[in-house]
Formats: C-alpha cells, structure tokens, sequence
C-alpha cells in the first residue's frame, strides 16, 4: 500500500511539474511573482534605511541638463513627521552619495545600482546638494563631467525602474 501511495504521489508531481512546463505562459507566471517578491522587497528595505514608510511618501527621480534629482514628499501636508524624516534622511544620502558611499541604494534594492560605479570613481566631480521642499525634500545632484553625467541619467532611470514611479526616463 505504501509503495502504490508513493508511486501516485510521485506520478502526481511529475504530473504536475509536466503541466508547469507546457503551460505557454509559465515563465512570464514565474517572473511577475518574483518581480511582486522584488518590489515588496525594496519597499520593505526601503522603508527601514529611510525611516519612513514608502506608502505615506512619494518619490521622484528627474534627469536633468547637469544631472538630477531626487525628490521626496509626503503624501498628507499634515504629516509633519514624514516631511521630518524626509528631510533628515535626505540630508544623510546627500552627505554620504558626496562621500562615494552608496551603501542605502545597494541595500535597498539589493544588488549595486547601475552608474554607482562611474559615480563613486568620479565622486570629486559631482555635487549633491539637498534642499528643503514644502513637504520633504530634494538632492540634486550635479556635474560638468561628461561620464559622470551619464552614470548619474543611469543610476536615476534604474530608481525610476525599480521604484515604479512613472516619471520620465528622458532628460528634462
């Protein structure tokens, strides 16, 4: 008896395992899970190395002429807390990006950002200046380094991809 409920369990399984692989759309299956599993990840992540909860912020990355930005807001005027922790956490990237410490991104998506090299080689030729703004606050971050400048467009369209905000891809 024992040996027949192996043998069906077993003939079950590969059964089953038979119909994942002739299923036309299993792979693309596979990869919108593992990619709902990344984003809750980074949102997860991301709201321990920032000190704020992704869900009462919004981000924005924008390409800009002479480099970027990344900008941070609370959701609600009235979160005075957010807008806070915004700003503290803000302040920190500024100082450790100068710093060619790039630590948060890598921990928060983890794996290394594209463009963190180029950007940690060239550290000296790029500004990162924070600014408040009314509810959060922004790092912009600048360069007349040609190189540099194109590791920053590429390390912001990857926050762009990765945190799923929508905004545009093109410099501005």
């Amino acid at each position: 008896m024992k040996l027949a409920l192996t043998f069906v369990v077993a003939l079950g399984t590969s059964a089953f395992a038979q119909d994942q692989m002739s299923c036309p759309i299993h792979a693309q299956h596979m990869a919108e899970a593992q990619a709902k599993d990344h984003r809750a990840g980074v949102n997860e992540r991301g709201d321990h190395a920032m000190g704020f909860s992704h869900a009462r912020t919004a981000h924005h990355f924008r390409l800009l002429q002479d480099g970027g930005a990344i900008e941070v807001e609370a959701k609600d005027a009235k979160d005075t807390a957010s807008r806070d922790e915004i700003r503290a956490h803000l302040t920190h990237i500024a100082r450790m990006f100068s710093d060619g410490n790039f630590e948060a991104p890598m921990f928060i998506h983890d794996q290394v950002p594209p463009g963190v090299s180029v950007m940690k080689e060239r550290k000296s030729r790029i500004a990162y200046q924070f600014e408040n703004a009314e509810n959060g606050g922004r790092v912009h971050i600048s360069t007349t380094d040609k190189k540099a400048l194109e590791a920053i467009h590429e390390f912001l369209r990857f926050q762009i991809a990765d945190h799923q905000t929508g905004d545009p891809i093109a410099v501005q």
